[in-house]
């Protein structure tokens, strides 16, 4: 039996010999890229010394450098095939690989999916071990746990980090707002009102929006200023939150760079939206969100906690219009894009809204901010 099965099976904690770098490849969304953050604050935490370098995007670059955080470098992929990209026909190139090699690394972690495209991309890269996850159709690393499907991701990452002596010193994301960020909002928007709402209504997946008509009935129920968030593809979404509601509401699509826009949720008292990367960067921020979510999604990717977060579950597992069911993961898509999240009333979200607004207003809203 090979050392990777064997800390597959049993784990192990064994931290790596003089480790100065580390590569992590975690190469998608901000969503995505906040429910590792615990796994990357493990592997600092478990090698203070070692520069970390993510492996991400362009984005991944532009809102983390000269962050305070776990990350102290990005090196921005290009397209390339199940590793920054879903699109096929995007390979490696190889000067990007000898690039890296070049780097030195001493240990390359993949947290990035089964590894099916990623564990060679890893592998290539020349570091003294590699550790990561594996789905069965992927070949292994040094150090490996199995991808399996309806596993939390902010779990199934930390089991990784564990096999090179990686700890959780928490379980929900934390990013830090810079005065950078603070400063774009103040000249965009000037102050922000006291006992602001943001609602978010976008999604990427149509099947994971809450409708539009409810978030505004859930919006006129508050008295309190509100702020409708989206980004230039969700402008729609928006608009018809502002059009479907009774009392003002004020857009802001488009607008604010992804660090203004956690300026702003950190000045909110509470974020209401569906499943998305905002909702992980509001609640990362320190403030409290209610969301909708579908069932299996919350499995993989709702908050872990409940003092400051509340998720609405939708049990729907069939598609609306053709009945395909929706549970298996490798089963292929159909393609209707009705909301599969219409079961979560309108009175099940105030429920929640109301209860953390009373928890946030006894508690005191700086105060209990970072609890």
């Amino acid at each position: 039996m090979s050392w990777g099965s064997r800390a597959a099976m049993h784990g192990c904690s064994d931290l790596v010999d003089g480790v100065e770098r580390i590569a992590v490849l975690r190469a998608n969304a901000i969503g995505d890229f906040l429910l590792a953050v615990p796994a990357l604050e493990a592997l600092k935490r478990a090698y203070p010394g070692a520069r970390l370098t993510l492996l991400g995007t362009d984005w991944h670059a532009r809102f983390l450098t000269g962050r305070p955080g776990p990350v102290d470098d990005v090196v921005a992929l290009p397209p390339i095939s199940g590793v920054s990209t879903s699109e096929r026909g995007h390979t490696a190139p190889a000067e990007l690989c000898e690039r890296l090699r070049e780097r030195g690394f001493d240990l390359a972690v993949q947290i990035h999916g089964g590894g099916r495209f990623s564990n060679p991309f890893i592998r290539r890269l020349g570091a003294r071990v590699t550790a990561g996850l594996r789905a069965p159709d992927a070949e292994g690393l040094d150090r490996w746990v199995p991808y399996t499907d309806y596993h939390h991701e902010t779990l199934r990452f930390l089991q990784v980090v564990a096999l090179v002596g990686g700890v959780a010193d928490g379980l929900e994301p934390r990013l830090t707002v810079t005065g950078e960020d603070r400063d774009e909002l103040a000249r965009a928007f000037g102050e922000p009102p006291p006992g602001l709402v943001a609602v978010h209504p976008g999604a990427n997946d149509p099947r994971r929006r809450w409708p539009v008509e409810r978030f505004a009935a859930v919006a006129d129920r508050l008295d309190r200023p509100i702020v409708i968030t989206g980004t230039d593809k969700e402008r729609d979404l928006v608009e018809g939150v502002v059009a479907a509601m009774r009392r003002p509401a004020v857009p802001v699509v488009g607008t604010l760079s992804l660090g203004g826009l956690a300026a702003l949720y950190e000045r909110c008292d509470l974020v209401i939206a569906n499943d998305t990367g905002p909702r992980h960067l509001a609640a990362a921020v320190g403030t409290p969100t209610v969301a909708v979510y579908w069932c299996g999604n919350l499995i993989n990717h709702g908050p872990l906690t409940r003092t400051r977060h509340r998720p609405l579950i939708s049990w729907t597992t069939a598609c609306p219009v053709c009945g395909a069911g929706g549970v298996d993961p490798r089963a292929e898509r159909c393609p209707h894009d009705p909301s599969w999240v219409t079961d979560v009333s309108v009175g099940m979200v105030m429920e929640q809204v109301r209860d953390l607004l009373t928890v946030e207003g006894r508690c005191g809203h700086e105060s209990s901010r970072g609890a």
